[in-house]
């Protein structure tokens, strides 16, 4: 097991947003059409001639949000956020077709072209730390480095994790999920495994993208309990939502994620690891990992796994974190690796000096 590196501590009796740079407007916004029907909405703040840097947002199905920008320190990044094919404020809102990774790894690099960037860092949390690795490998040339939290690789046994290893964490919050989907009686001894898990997404597939509004809308909220269950570790209850745009947002959000998740993330189950071992185009490029070692969402053993691959690479733990970018923890580390990256162009030392984002 790798050594944990040293992790700067912050006051968590603080507000969860404490260590964030304040409110930011972009200074640019606008709809980009990349084909297909598909018109993505882009933004971009902090300095024009600042360090380029890329923001992808997780899900598969959420979106860039104006708290995200203030991860960004504005007197140092030009920072890019988008919304994915089908997110958000992109069109067609939820599109499924020609909506697929190599599509997503496609539009950033014509993005960056769109842009006028040379080469920038690349950001990404949970399934966005996972789309930067695939984008980085295919265009290495394009990244000056990466920065990647909570790491969600799509592997079959990451997606198997999610829907039934993770039920023994939470066996009560699994039950509530399969009972609710699938209509399934809940003794004790029903066990989930993968089979059961496999059965728990397809039928979450079929609800979301089916006929019946009310059915969609209920699949979406049993599934959004079960990940907030893992993300916060205990049980908890699904909200009341009554149809309108939340709602409607909501049910994009899931159709999405459920999209690519039964499509195995169009990578046949081999994930978004790269082919190779190690990965030989991200050799020597600067690339920071940052994991939660109580992230029942994403294991931590991703986050290992990619640091083995890239033994370059700098991984840090934070001791208490769990999924959250804006838990406390979470929150020090990436403000500090940003804060590292913008006086050295690289990630080394980071973890053993006192980087700490926002008073960097």
């Amino acid at each position: 097991m790798a050594a944990m590196p040293s992790f700067v501590p912050v006051n968590r009796s603080g507000a969860l947003s404490s260590g964030l740079f304040p409110p930011l407007a972009p200074y640019a916004s606008e709809m980009l059409p990349v084909g297909h029907g598909h018109v993505l909405y882009v933004e971009q703040c902090g300095r024009p001639d600042g360090i380029p840097l890329l923001f992808l947002h997780g899900g598969p199905g959420s979106g860039a949000s104006a708290r995200h920008r203030q991860f960004f320190d504005p007197r140092r990044f030009r920072a890019v956020l988008w919304d994915q094919r089908g997110c958000q404020r992109s069109l067609p809102r939820a599109g499924l077709q020609h909506n697929d990774t190599d599509a997503l790894v496609a539009d950033c690099e014509r993005l960056r072209q769109h842009l006028g960037i040379e080469r920038w860092l690349v950001m990404g949390g949970s399934w966005g730390a996972g789309l930067a690795l695939a984008y980085a490998a295919a265009h290495p040339e394009a990244c000056l480095g990466l920065l990647l939290r909570s790491v969600f690789l799509g592997r079959s046994s990451d997606v198997d994790w999610f829907f039934a290893g993770a039920a023994r964490q939470l066996p009560e919050a699994w039950q509530a999920l399969a009972h609710r989907v699938q209509g399934l009686p809940q003794p004790l001894h029903w066990q989930p495994n993968r089979a059961t898990g496999q059965s728990v997404l397809q039928a979450l597939h079929a609800g979301v993208n089916g006929p019946d509004p009310a059915r969609a809308l209920a699949c979406s909220l049993a599934w959004e309990a079960w990940e907030q269950s893992l993300i916060e570790r205990r049980t908890v209850a699904e909200r009341t939502l009554g149809a309108g745009e939340e709602a409607e947002r909501m049910c994009n959000r899931y159709r999405i994620q459920a999209h690519y998740l039964v499509h195995q993330v169009f990578r046949e189950g081999a994930g978004l690891l790269p082919a190779g071992t190690p990965l030989q185009g991200l050799q020597g490029l600067p690339t920071a990992i940052i994991h939660g070692c109580q992230d029942w969402l994403c294991q931590p053993e991703a986050a290992l796994e990619l640091h083995r691959l890239l033994p370059q690479s700098r991984l840090q733990w934070v001791p208490e974190g769990d999924h959250n970018p804006f838990d406390p923890g979470q929150l020090a580390a990436s403000m500090g690796a940003l804060a590292h990256f913008a006086r050295h162009g690289h990630f080394e030392g980071w973890g053993m000096c006192d980087d700490t984002g926002a008073g960097a």
